[in-house]
C-alpha cells in the first residue's frame, strides 16, 4: 500500500462498519501479520508517531488545529522491515475524548476495537504519567464489561485471562520534560512507569477508587514498556510538523528507539490458543467483532476464534481437495494403470492434500474437519479407480476382440460344423486365450475380460460338441471336463486377482494411519502451545504476585494464587487429553491386526488352487 485507507468508519445511524475496500486488501494478504495499534486522546500526535513506524514522512493524516483530523481507524499495510514473509499492519484510530463526538461510548468501542485487533498497542499521552495522565485511560476498566473470553457463562468474569491474548502496552509520553528521577536517584523510562502505576495502601473508597484502574492496567498489561519524548521541535513548527526538514536530535533518538523495539519485538498476532494471524484472518475478526458491537452484543474472543475455525477449517478442507483434484486428473491420460501404481499415487496425493489441509486447519482438535476431508478424497479415488476399471476394461476387451476375430470370422461361416470341427474350435479357443495372456498381462481387468468371454464361447463350444457326431461318448465327457477345468483355473485366478486387490487395499489402508499419525503430532503441538500459553500467563501472575506481596497486598496474593491453581489445572487438562489421545491410537493400531488376520484367514486355500488340477487327472 502507498498510502493508509480507512478500516473502520462511523455510518451516519453512529454505528461502526468495516470498509470493503480495507478488507478486499486484507484478503490478499496470506502472510502472519504484526498488528501495531495506537491510541490515546486526540491531538497528541499519534499518526505522526505511526507514519514514523511506517518509515515515511506522509502517510496518516496530521491535523495543526484543534479538530480531530482521524475519523474511525485507518489502516496501512507494509512489508515488516525486520522480518520476512511478515507483513507489518498499523492502525491509527480516532483521538479518545473529541469534543466533535461527545461521545464515551464510541471511545470505548475504538479503543476495545484497538486492544481486539492488535498485538502491540501503544498509549499516546503528554506531559506527564501523572493521575490525570493514569485517569485518561478510563477505558481499561471497562474492559471486563466490554470484553468476553468464553461465551459459556454469561455472568463470569473471565478478565483474568485477557493475558493470554491481550496485545503488549507500550506508553508513549510525548512533550516530556522532567527528568527521570526518584529520590534523587536516576530511574529508567520503564521504572517511571511502574511508579505511576504503584498501588496504595488502605481499604478506602479514594484509595479502592485510586487502586483500580491501576490494577487492571497491570492484570490485564502485565508486558509493559515506556517512551518518553521531547518536543520534536519549537512550539510555532508544531502545526507543520510534516513540512520540517528535521528535528531535535533527541526526539529522533527516541522515536527510533520506540521503533527498533516494536520492530525487533517477537509479536506476531495470535488468536488464543496460539493461532497465527494472517492478513486474511485479520479481516475476518475485524468484521466480526464490529458486527457484533454494532448489533449491541459484546464481543466474544471464544466465539471468534469458533468462527475462524470453522471458516479457516472449510477453506482448508477445499484447498486440500483442489490439490487432490488437480493432481489425480493429471493422471486420466495416462489411464489404464496398474491398481498398485494408481494406489501408490493416490496415497502420495493425498498427503499433500492433507499437508495442505493441515497448513491452514485451526482448531480441529476433534479431528471433523480431516476426517470430512478424507471421506470426499476417498469418493473421488472410488471415482477414479473406477475410470481405471473401465480403461482396462474396454483395452481388454479391444484387445481379445481383435485377437479373436478370424475364430469368430470361421464360426459364423460355418467353418467348425463338421466332423473334427469341436477340435479345431477348442485349439483356435486355446491359441486366443494364450495370445491374450501375453499381450494383456499388465491389463488387471484382463482376467476379468477373458473369464466372460470364455462362459460366452462355451455355448458355442457344446453347440459344436454337439454337432459333432463323429465324436464318441467319452471323448465328449472328457472334453467336457477339460472346459469346466479351464474355467474353473480361470476363475481361481481372477479370485487370486481380487486376493491381490485386497491386500494392496490393506496396504493403502495402512499407509492412510500411518498419516494419521503424523496428523496427530500436530494436535499434540497445538496443545503443547496450549501449555505454554498457560504457562506463561501464570509466570506473569507470579511475576505480579511477587510485586504486591512487596506491599503486603495478601487478599490479592490469596486471589493471584487461586488463578495460578486455575492455569495448573488447565495444563493437567491438556496432558490428559493427550493421554486419551495416545490410548485412541493404540486402540486403532489393535484394530489393524485384528484385521490383518482377518485378511490372511480370506487368503485361497491350497485344496482350492488344487481342484482343478485333480479333476484334470481324473
Amino acid at each position: 500500500m502507498n498510502e493508509p485507507v480507512c478500516f473502520i468508519d462511523t455510518e451516519s445511524d453512529g454505528k461502526l462498519r468495516v470498509q470493503q475496500s480495507a478488507l478486499q486488501i486484507l484478503q490478499q494478504i496470506q502472510q502472519p501479520v504484526v498488528v501495531v495499534a495506537v491510541v490515546g486522546l486526540y491531538r497528541t500526535g499519534k499518526s505522526y508517531l505511526m507514519n514514523c513506524l511506517a518509515g515515511k514522512q506522509k502517510g496518516f493524516a496530521l491535523g495543526s488545529t484543534v479538530e480531530s483530523k482521524t475519523k474511525g481507524i485507518w489502516m496501512w499495510c507494509l512489508p515488516h522491515p525486520t522480518k520476512s514473509e511478515t507483513t507489518l499492519v498499523l492502525l491509527d484510530t480516532e483521538g479518545l475524548g473529541d469534543i466533535d463526538k461527545g461521545d464515551q461510548r464510541h471511545d470505548t468501542n475504538i479503543f476495545c476495537l484497538a486492544v481486539l485487533l492488535s498485538s502491540t498497542l501503544i498509549y499516546n499521552s503528554q506531559g506527564m504519567i501523572n493521575s490525570k495522565a493514569v485517569e485518561e485511560l478510563q477505558c481499561v476498566t471497562e474492559l471486563a464489561e466490554c470484553i468476553k473470553v468464553k461465551s459459556s457463562d454469561e455472568d463470569a468474569d473471565n478478565s483474568r485471562d485477557f493475558v493470554k491474548f491481550f496485545p503488549n502496552f507500550i506508553w508513549a509520553v510525548r512533550d516530556f520534560i522532567l527528568e527521570l528521577k526518584i529520590g534523587g536517584k536516576d530511574i529508567t523510562e520503564d521504572q517511571y512507569l511502574e511508579f505511576a502505576l504503584k498501588l496504595k495502601d488502605g481499604t478506602s473508597k479514594k484509595v479502592m477508587e485510586y487502586n483500580l484502574l491501576r490494577e487492571c492496567i497491570r492484570d490485564y498489561f502485565p508486558s509493559r514498556k515506556c517512551f518518553t519524548f521531547p518536543f520534536p521541535t519549537t512550539p510555532e513548527n508544531m502545526s507543520c510538523l510534516e513540512g520540517l526538514d528535521s528535528a531535535d536530535i533527541k526526539f529522533l533518538k527516541a522515536t527510533d528507539n520506540l521503533c527498533k523495539f516494536v520492530f525487533h519485538d517477537n509479536n506476531i498476532k495470535r488468536l488464543k490458543d496460539g493461532y497465527t494471524v494472517t492478513g486474511k484472518v485479520l479481516g475476518h475478526l475485524a468484521k466480526m467483532y464490529v458486527d457484533t458491537i454494532s448489533s449491541g452484543a459484546v464481543p466474544c474472543v471464544e466465539n471468534a476464534a469458533i468462527a475462524m475455525a470453522k471458516i479457516e477449517n472449510e477453506a482448508a478442507v477445499k484447498e486440500g481437495l483442489e490439490v487432490y483434484q488437480s493432481e489425480m486428473e493429471k493422471l486420466k491420460n495416462s489411464f489404464p494403470l496398474e491398481l498398485k501404481d494408481l494406489t501408490s499415487k493416490h496415497q502420495h496425493v493425498k498427503s499433500m492434500a492433507t499437508q495442505t489441509f493441515m497448513k491452514r486447519s485451526f482448531r480441529d482438535t476433534d479431528g471433523k474437519n480431516l476426517k470430512s476431508l478424507e471421506e470426499k478424497i476417498s469418493k473421488l479415488f472410488d471415482g477414479y479407480q473406477c475410470q481405471n476399471k473401465q480403461a482396462s476394461k474396454r483395452r481388454s476387451e479391444d484387445l481379445l476382440s481383435s485377437l479373436s476375430a478370424p475364430m469368430m470370422e470361421k464360426l459364423n461361416q460355418g467353418f467348425y460344423a463338421r466332423p473334427g470341427g469341436y477340435d479345431l474350435f477348442c485349439k483356435d479357443l486355446e491359441d486366443v486365450k494364450k495370445k491374450f495372456n501375453s499381450q494383456a498381462n499388465k491389463e488387471f481387468m484382463a482376467e476379468k475380460v477373458l473369464e466372460e468371454f470364455l462362459k460366452q464361447k462355451s455355448v458355442d463350444s457344446k453347440a459344436i460338441l454337439q454337432a459333432d457326431m463323429q465324436l464318441t461318448e467319452k471323448e465328449k465327457k472328457i472334453k467336457e471336463e477339460k472346459e469346466r477345468a479351464a474355467l474353473l483355473k480361470q476363475e481361481i485366478i481372477f479370485k487370486e486377482e481380487k486376493q491381490r486387490q485386497l491386500e494392496q487395499k490393506f496396504e493403502a489402508e495402512r499407509q492412510s494411519n500411518e498419516e494419521r499419525m503424523r496428523q496427530m503430532k500436530k494436535m499434540e503441538e497445538e496443545m503443547r502451545l496450549q501449555r505454554k500459553e498457560a504457562e506463561q500467563a501464570m509466570d506473569r501472575k507470579l511475576r505480579e504476585q511477587a510485586a504486591l506481596l512487596e506491599h503486603s497486598f495478601k487478599e490479592k496474593t490469596d486471589r493471584m494464587r487461586q488463578e495460578m491453581d486455575d492455569f495448573r489445572r488447565q495444563s493437567a487438562a491438556a496432558e490428559l487429553f493427550r493421554a486419551n489421545q495416545m490410548a485412541m491410537m493404540e486402540n486403532r493400531r489393535i484394530m489393524e491386526e485384528m484385521y490383518a488376520m482377518r485378511m490372511q484367514e480370506m487368503t485361497l486355500t491350497p485344496e482350492n488352487k488344487g481342484r482343478g488340477t485333480r479333476k484334470k487327472k481324473k
